[in-house]
């Protein structure tokens, strides 16, 4: 998933790849549960159901959903998993150094945002 900042230049079909990445995450599609339907998540998030199709592409070519002809596209078990070890080794080699280096400018010391999440 990427960062806010750097979703706004970002493919419409990799944003709904974020989207549906996190809801595997999070468990909103638990391991084994069905996908919407192209058309429908389509709808719901007001996406061409081809774009829908691409960021649904995705996962199946990365292992991370199967689909079952005629019935629809699921969540593999280990699904969550195998993503979040992905989302961190991108996140740590993509995002993480921009942030300590701003971080560093900004004289900010990660104690003291764990200190205080309210300020943060």
């Amino acid at each position: 998933m990427a960062s806010p900042n750097a979703s706004a230049g970002r493919p419409v079909y990799l944003k709904l790849r974020d989207q549906i990445a996190a809801a595997i995450l999070d468990g909103r599609f638990a391991e084994g549960a069905l996908l919407p339907s192209v058309r429908a998540y389509a709808a719901s998030e007001g996406a061409n159901p081809l774009t829908v199709a691409k960021a649904y592409q995705q996962f199946q070519d990365e292992g991370l959903v199967s689909v079952q002809r005629g019935v629809g596209m699921f969540v593999v078990p280990g699904a969550a998993a195998t993503l979040r070890m992905r989302e961190r080794e991108a996140f740590l080699r993509q995002e993480w150094p921009e942030i300590m280096a701003r971080m560093r400018r900004l004289h900010l010391d990660p104690a003291d945002l764990l200190d205080e999440p309210e300020r943060a």
